[in-house]
């Protein structure tokens, strides 16, 4: 589908009250675009419920979705400039419009992704929150290799046309030989890459599968568990909530906590503070979660020492 029959066929749904007119409405009521809603969404909305935004009083939702793709996503950062919106709000990268403030939540790397020249001051329309943390690849293959001691053949389930778990897949290339390991890569752009990428797993077979927070993936992330755990394959993900839906074990930033950040600039752009002047937000902690349940379930067997090390252990 051509980009301009995309944005004339996406569906746009408001929450709170009819979007053509907030007459007879006490003041200004704001309005934000989603792109993307799901569950995971929850911790902005109670986030600005706690701010004192009250859906249909000042504040009207309007949803978007795609299907994660950079194209799709620019062209719903379009659509909804052309509503207008007072914020868009993208979990991934859009970049179609200047004019309407963007907080982009959970981006890899906004620097890498071409959103950005500064992380502490934003130079446009674009701030938002960022999983970035130091050394967090070799963090993550320690977590493997003290958890699963035996583990040599790794595989990374990547998107190549997200510029940020291009970069990760660059980091395991070259760390993966200092633990003993080999790298297989499973990329997928699209929904109708996983079989295939299944297939793959299925065929070469690999000790262990690292995730990642693509806006795709994470919306296919209910069959990739259910894939790893019936296959008896170790997973290491990156946020917990794939952890709480039967995912092995995850190290990462906190999701909700970034939504909630997320709503807190929204807040902050409702009010007058221009996106330039909020820098993106960087994790200052990261957790580590295990579901003992699934480790039984492939037959794997945690040390203690492992065990004591996380923040949550889920029985």
């Amino acid at each position: 589908m051509r980009r301009r029959e995309f944005i004339a066929a996406l569906g746009v749904v408001t929450v709170g009250c009819p979007l053509a007119t907030s007459q007879g409405a006490p003041g200004k009521i704001a309005r934000i675009g989603i792109i993307d809603d799901s569950l995971i969404w929850d911790p902005f909305r109670q986030q600005l419920r706690e701010l004192n935004y009250v859906e249909g009083q000042n504040i009207i939702y309007v949803y978007l979705r795609t299907d994660g793709s950079p194209a799709q996503l620019d062209a719903a950062a379009e659509a909804l400039a052309r509503v207008p919106v007072d914020v868009i709000i993208a979990f991934g990268t859009p970049r179609a419009t200047k004019t309407i403030p963007i907080v982009a939540i959970s981006i890899s790397d906004p620097i890498g992704a071409g959103l950005v020249k500064n992380l502490g001051r934003p130079d446009g329309n674009v701030t938002g929150t960022t999983i970035l943390g130091p050394d967090i690849v070799t963090k993550k293959l320690q977590i493997l290799k003290d958890a699963f001691p035996t583990v040599s053949r790794v595989a990374y389930l990547w998107n190549p046309d997200n510029s940020a778990t291009a970069a990760i897949f660059e980091d395991l290339r070259k760390a993966v030989p200092l633990f003993q390991m080999t790298l297989m890569s499973l990329e997928a752009r699209t929904e109708v890459d996983f079989d295939r990428v299944f297939a793959q797993m299925s065929s070469d077979r690999p000790d262990a599968v690292l995730t990642t927070s693509d806006p795709i993936h994470q919306a296919h992330m209910p069959a990739i568990v259910d894939f790893l755990l019936k296959q008896h394959i170790a997973g290491l993900f990156q946020v917990r909530e794939n952890v709480v839906a039967g995912g092995l074990m995850s190290y990462g930033v906190s999701l909700s906590e970034l939504f909630r950040m997320g709503a807190r600039y929204t807040d902050g752009i409702l009010r007058g503070t221009k996106p330039a002047d909020l820098p993106f937000a960087q994790p200052v902690t990261f957790e580590f979660v295990i579901n003992l349940k699934t480790a039984r379930a492939i037959g794997l067997e945690i040390p203690t020492t492992v065990i004591a090390r996380a923040d949550e252990v889920i029985e």
